[in-house]
């Protein structure tokens, strides 16, 4: 039989770490993790108690170090510190500039603790690392601490005051949230917030924010996880469309076509068919669809293909 003695070893050093790491730690977390079973965890955990580790455990809550105990500093292997290498170079493009200079700091102190020999290492690989910036800017460039503000605001359970220049509108508004979470998605930066404005739930887009101040004002309610709107987004109602669209352009759609509700397609000859559940019909599909409409069909719905056409003769009559 295999031992596996190393294998949990490494696994049992894992998780005190873990429970380090945070206030506290599920089993069902530690599981998942780690790809064993519950029972396992327990083992484990029973483990560190009798090397004399205080772990404190309430059933259905989880598990906590004792206020107070604390490991001395853990050296990152060369392999986990150049993990932090594409981190870094992300967060030099797609976060504010304050939160770029606190990460900043963060990495120096992480390096600060290789050896020379795993600096050197890291340093070959930091050099020849290079990420292309977004289209387009993520925040405000006269807003440079939007997203620290909001995570801070999210993390003391503040409001913060905002200028928000609507899509829609022709000059900015002042808005008071309660921010609930922050998302990227499409290539864009989101904070989703209570608007005391319009007394529900908003989404703001960050490149939007043309001022922004933390209060000490608190919550005026308890929000929901970040996850429960998106959640509830997703499962607004939608409408089947199906496509056949030409092989040689299929390929070029493929970072495209989750963002409107993509669900499956199959090959049919020289085209292939194309299913979406697409939640905004009229503006978001129809002027994607315009884009590469003389190489695809709609097979359905019909009020797609109205809606085409309707944009077309806008279209004509401008030309006109």
């Amino acid at each position: 039989m295999l031992d596996e003695s190393p294998k949990r070893f490494d696994r049992i050093i894992a998780i005190l770490i873990q429970l380090q790491s945070k206030k506290i730690v599920r089993a069902q977390e530690l599981a998942d993790r780690f790809e064993v079973s519950l029972r396992t965890i327990y083992r484990d955990i029973r483990t560190l108690e009798a090397s004399g580790v205080p772990i404190y455990g309430e059933a259905g809550i989880g598990y906590s170090l004792v206020d107070g105990y604390r490991l001395p500093p853990v050296m990152f292997t060369r392999e986990e510190a150049s993990s932090f290498i594409a981190a870094e170079k992300l967060m030099q493009k797609f976060i504010d500039k304050e939160l770029g200079q606190h990460y900043q700091s963060a990495m120096f102190k992480l390096k600060s603790v290789l050896q020379n020999s795993d600096k050197d290492w890291v340093s070959s690989i930091e050099s020849n690392v290079l990420i292309q910036p977004p289209m387009g800017n993520l925040f405000n460039e006269n807003v440079p601490n939007a997203m620290a503000i909001l995570f801070k605001s999210i993390a003391d359970k503040t409001q913060v005051k905002l200028n928000y220049q609507a899509f829609e509108a022709e000059t900015s508004s002042e808005r008071t949230i309660e921010p609930v979470g922050i998302f990227h998605d499409h290539n864009h930066w989101y904070v989703l917030g209570f608007c005391h404005l319009r007394n529900d739930y908003r989404q703001f887009r960050a490149d939007r924010i043309e001022g922004i101040q933390k209060t000490n004002l608190p919550f005026t309610k308890e929000h929901q996880p970040l996850e429960t709107f998106l959640d509830k987004e997703n499962t607004c109602p939608t409408t089947k469309v199906r496509l056949l669209v030409d092989k040689k352009i299929s390929k070029f759609l493929a970072s495209e076509k989750k963002y409107h509700g993509f669900v499956a397609q199959k090959n049919i000859g020289d085209f292939v068919e194309m299913t979406f559940l697409s939640r905004d019909i009229e503006n978001g599909f129809a002027r994607w669809f315009l884009m590469f409409g003389d190489y695809a069909t709609i097979i359905e719905p019909e009020e797609l293909k109205a809606r085409i056409l309707e944009l077309m003769d806008v279209y004509k009559n401008k030309l006109s």
